[in-house]
């Protein structure tokens, strides 16, 4: 939004004035644009009208107009190249948020808009991630983009962060769903990433800028990342996992659910199983989501080949002996006949080729 003009920057001021209001909040804007149509007739109404909607507080801030001067920070950030402000009252407003209950009223992006008009795929799963499910999340993501289709995830640590790697790097988009203000970058190890992220996919969040990060407002965040999809894979997850909960939301919103199956020794993959005894598809290949989400996918999707499966049979009889669980040095020489000695060596060069990866404990997992 580099160069606005006077009666647009006036537009987003009353818009960006509503959503600093304390206490309320994107259900009380949506209730008051209800009422009243816009943010202008908004500031315009009496407020004995506007109290019949809002507590008293948010009416008495109402009746004093909108706050330009906290307002000027974000019209400033506006300015800036690959900033962006979405509003309801937008064509740009992503058609699949209105479907759910509580759309936010104001979305503050960076980075590319049109990636909001592809198809897209959530991604989910566990911050504390398996290297192998890091891989699958990847792979996932970098043969689902080649189908057209936009991987969003919440830039965390783990898978979701694998799934937007997989995307950049098969040169397809992803966007990314924060729970902060966006000029703060959380995790902050994910600063690259970002960038990567603004250059070719786009960053969204509902919230103003200069909000921290804090832990009531990635749940909420989930909604959105379920909410601008068609469907929802969740590659790793606890039973206690956040991406359980955007699962949920994505059910509660009509889209469809995928899970990825694993050990069931593993903690990590517990959730999945979980949703997979819920209703959710049970996934080893992306034919399984490409064929569930069929017309509702563009023709680019439509016309690529299927891709070969991401788990595929090695002839290393070392690697046919581990199997894909997490194995103990002590269970590999009982299963091999090798000596730790000569079993060391040979599982440094497979690590090397990222071909298995060490564990806490002691233990070894084989990478697909």
């Amino acid at each position: 939004m580099s160069s606005t003009t006077d009666a647009q920057r006036t537009e987003s001021a009353l818009w960006i004035s509503l959503g600093l209001i304390h206490g309320l909040g994107g259900q009380g804007i949506c209730q008051l644009l209800k009422a009243f149509g816009s943010p202008e007739h908004i500031y315009a109404a009496p407020v004995n009208e506007v109290r019949k909607i809002v507590s008293d507080a948010v009416a008495q801030a109402i009746a004093k107009g909108p706050d330009i001067d906290s307002a000027n920070p974000t019209l400033e950030w506006l300015e800036q190249e690959h900033n962006h402000l979405i509003t309801l009252a937008d064509a740009e407003y992503p058609q699949l948020l209105l479907e759910i209950p509580d759309p936010p009223p104001l979305i503050y992006a960076k980075g590319q808009l049109e990636r909001l008009k592809q198809p897209c795929l959530a991604i989910v799963g566990s911050r504390n991630s398996t290297t192998q499910g890091e891989k699958n999340a990847e792979d996932f993501a970098h043969a689902l983009s080649q189908h057209g289709l936009c991987i969003v995830s919440g830039m965390a640590l783990g898978i979701d962060g694998a799934a937007h790697r997989g995307a950049l790097k098969a040169n397809g988009s992803t966007i990314a769903v924060v729970g902060t203000g966006l000029d703060i970058v959380y995790p902050a190890k994910h600063r690259d990433l970002a960038h990567q992220i603004v250059e070719r996919g786009l960053i969204i969040s509902e919230f103003p800028l200069g909000t921290p990060s804090r832990a009531q407002n990635f749940p909420r965040r989930n909604r959105l990342i379920s909410g601008l999809s068609l469907g929802c894979l969740v590659v790793e997850a606890n039973t206690k996992s956040g991406s359980l909960i955007t699962a949920r939301l994505a059910t509660e919103q009509g889209r469809e659910v995928f899970a990825i199956p694993g050990s069931i020794h593993s903690p990590v993959a517990k959730g999945c199983h979980e949703l997979i005894k819920q209703g959710a598809k049970l996934v080893d290949d992306i034919s399984d989501i490409i064929s569930e989400l069929g017309d509702q996918l563009s023709p680019l999707s439509r016309q690529h080949s299927m891709v070969t499966k991401a788990l595929e049979t090695t002839a290393d009889p070392l690697l046919e002996c581990m199997g894909f669980d997490p194995i103990s040095m002590e269970s590999l020489v009982e299963e091999s006949g090798l000596t730790s000695d000569n079993l060391s060596a040979m599982l440094l060069v497979l690590e090397l080729e990222n071909k298995v990866a060490s564990l806490p404990g002691g233990r070894y997992q084989r990478i697909a």
